[in-house]
C-alpha cells in the first residue's frame, strides 16, 4: 500500500512516500479502513522530530499519523455494530510499534474507537474531527465546564481551539480566547465572546477570575494568572515544572496535563453534533498523499499559521 514513512527521527525531508509498504492485518475485534482522508496534528511533527521518543517506543520504519476517515473494507469475525461499505472516521489507539499510523492506504481500527461519519460530511472534513474533537471535548469535561462557566481557549483558531470554542458554548460557558488579529472574526462567529489579539495584549491585562483555561501552546504561567482559587487549568502542549506545580498548590489552583483517550462514543457524540449544524468544521488546507504534500502539509503545521485543520487526501 501507499504510506508516508520516515526512517529517522528529523525534519520534514526525513517523510517520504512509497507504494510497497505492507498493509495491516486486522483482528477479530477491529474493522479495515481504507483512508479517503487524513489530518495533520501538531503531535505529528513533534513526534518525527523526535520529541515524543520517550513515550513512544517506535520500531523503524514508522508511519505517523492519527486521524482517518473513509470506507470499511473488511470487519473482524466479532464485529456486529460496523458493516463493509460503511463511511466511518476514528482516531485510533496508538500503535505500539509506531508501524501503521493514518499517513497510509488502510488501518486497522477497534470499533469502540469508530463512528459513522454523518451525511452532512465529506470525508476530507470528516478527517478534521476525530483528534482535536475529541480531545476539545474530553479536556472540557476535565475542566468541568458547564453553564455561567468563564474559560479561556488558547489559539483558538487552531485544531482543537476551533472545536473548543463551540463545544464550550453548547456546554453554556462564557468564553475568551487568543487569536491573531486577523482571527477575531472567524473566533466571534464561532462564537467567543472575548477575542484577544495576542500580539497587543496579555491574557493578564485582559481577564481574571475565569474558572478554567484549556492550555494548547504552553503559556501555564499566564493562564494560572487569570485563574480564579479553585479555578482548573489543563495544558495539552507542556509539562508542569516543579515550580508550577509547588504555585498550583500554594494558589488552592488545579492544574494538570491533559491527554486524550480515543473513544468511538465521544466521536459519535460530536458526529451528532454536526449532523445538526451545531459544530462547524474550518479547514484551513490540503494537500496529496505524495512525498511534497505531505512535506508541505507539516511545513504548514510547524508554521503554526494555520487556521483549522490541514488535510491530506489520498
Amino acid at each position: 500500500m501507499k504510506a508516508a514513512i520516515i526512517k529517522n527521527f528529523g525534519d520534514k525531508t526525513e517523510l517520504q512516500v512509497v507504494s510497497d509498504y505492507p498493509a495491516p492485518s486486522i483482528n477479530d475485534d477491529q474493522v479495515l479502513v481504507a483512508i479517503s482522508a487524513t489530518s495533520v496534528n501538531p503531535i505529528d511533527y513533534k513526534a518525527r522530530q523526535g520529541l515524543l521518543s520517550g513515550r513512544f517506543q517506535w520500531q523503524f520504519p514508522v508511519v505517523l499519523g492519527w486521524d482517518v476517515a473513509g470506507e470499511i473494507v473488511a470487519i473482524g469475525k466479532n464485529v456486529t455494530d460496523f458493516s463493509i461499505g460503511e463511511r466511518v472516521f476514528a482516531r485510533p489507539a496508538n500503535d505500539v510499534t509506531g508501524r501503521f499510523g493514518s499517513y497510509a492506504e488502510f488501518m486497522a481500527v477497534d470499533t469502540n474507537q469508530l463512528a459513522k461519519i454523518p451525511d452532512n460530511l465529506t470525508d476530507s472534513e470528516a478527517a478534521a474531527v476525530p483528534l482535536a474533537g475529541e480531545t476539545a471535548l474530553q479536556m472540557l469535561r476535565a475542566l468541568q465546564i458547564g453553564p455561567g462557566k468563564k474559560v479561556l481557549i488558547q489559539a483558538g483558531a487552531g485544531g482543537v481551539g476551533i472545536f473548543a470554542i463551540q463545544l464550550a458554548k453548547l456546554m453554556g460557558a462564557q468564553v475568551a480566547t487568543t487569536v491573531s488579529g486577523s482571527n477575531i472574526a472567524l473566533v466571534q462567529q464561532l462564537g467567543a465572546d472575548i477575542a484577544i489579539d495576542y500580539h497587543k495584549h496579555a491574557i493578564q491585562d485582559t481577564l481574571s477570575d475565569y474558572d478554567a483555561v484549556l492550555d494548547t501552546i504552553g503559556d501555564i504561567d499566564g493562564g494560572m494568572d487569570i485563574l480564579s482559587s479553585g479555578g482548573r487549568l489543563i495544558t495539552i502542549s507542556a509539562s508542569l515544572s516543579p515550580e508550577q506545580t509547588q504555585r498550583a498548590q500554594n494558589e488552592a489552583k488545579i492544574i494538570a496535563t491533559g491527554w486524550l483517550q480515543p473513544n468511538g462514543q465521544d466521536l459519535q457524540q460530536l458526529a451528532d453534533y454536526i449532523a445538526n449544524d451545531q459544530l462547524k468544521i474550518i479547514i484551513d488546507s490540503q494537500y496529496p498523499l505524495t512525498t511534497s504534500g505531505i512535506q508541505a502539509a507539516h511545513a504548514r503545521i510547524e508554521s503554526h499559521h494555520a487556521r483549522g485543520k490541514i488535510i491530506i487526501n489520498l
